[in-house]
């Protein structure tokens, strides 16, 4: 089974990207499943119902968050009933929507994702370490494919969680920093693992903001409005090919 990871989506020049790119990818690449995380799609911070659906009409299975999933209000009710966007699972037990779920793949094979929010240099949640048991527990009597998007700022924390879920879970990958990062690797006990996936949107920029505006807040430390960047796009993430009778991960290729 071949499950596409498609990195931090930023603005509209990565769902612009997306839209011509995706299935041509998914094609080429023989993708049974694909996740992306989705928190930066709407102006670079947040997203809103009708993103995610526009995202979903690119044959994207699946969407995560992270922190900045409540940017825009109007997420709220729609995470509440939809499924198919998964915000952190460490957040309060009665935050509207969930935080992993199981989910069925083009060959009909159950997967099982696990979306968590690092808390070094981040917000004050729940033990990711403790709630990524939990819910892997949960999700092990239907199916052994289970991949893990760990949204976090410390490369240490994303590398400490992919040591403790090593044999636990198919993959471990990071997201958030919009920076791909050279380690993927397939762990000891058969867990794909890569400290972060990247971003998908504009590389003429600071992490998909225009670089003179930035350039300027770090020169003046006065505040600076960013704006969206809009060229040099790239899709950056990682393909994994995994084992569907022992959920062990054959393979993790990083894509950009």
């Amino acid at each position: 089974m071949k499950v596409l990871l498609i990195g931090d989506i930023t603005g509209s020049a990565g769902r612009k990207i997306l839209r011509e790119e995706l299935k041509l990818l998914q094609a080429e690449e023989n993708i049974d499943f694909t996740i992306a995380n989705a928190e930066n799609a709407a102006g670079g911070s947040g997203i809103t119902p009708a993103i995610a659906e526009e995202l979903f009409s690119y044959d994207i299975d699946l969407l995560t968050s992270g922190d900045h999933i409540w940017k825009k209000r109007e997420i709220i009710e729609f995470i509440a009933r939809e499924n198919r966007v998964l915000r952190p699972a460490n957040y309060p037990d009665d935050t509207p929507g969930e935080g992993f779920g199981i989910y069925e793949s083009r060959d009909g094979e159950k997967i099982g994702v696990v979306n968590l929010l690092g808390r070094v240099f981040m917000q004050a949640v729940d033990c990711p370490f403790r709630k990524a048991a939990e819910c892997v527990e949960k999700i092990k009597p239907v199916t052994k494919i289970i991949f893990v998007d760990m949204h976090a700022e410390a490369t240490s924390e994303k590398i400490a969680l992919g040591w403790y879920l090593d044999g636990k879970v198919s993959c471990v990958y990071g997201t958030h920093t919009h920076v791909q990062t050279a380690d993927q690797r397939i762990l000891p006990k058969q867990a794909a693992y890569i400290t972060d996936i990247g971003m998908t949107g504009p590389f003429d920029s600071v992490i998909g903001r225009k670089k003179e505006q930035v350039l300027e807040r770090f020169l003046t430390q006065m505040p600076t409005r960013f704006e969206m960047a809009d060229t040099d796009v790239r899709i950056n993430g990682a393909i994994v090919d995994v084992d569907t009778s022992t959920g062990h991960a054959l393979s993790i290729k990083r894509i950009s």
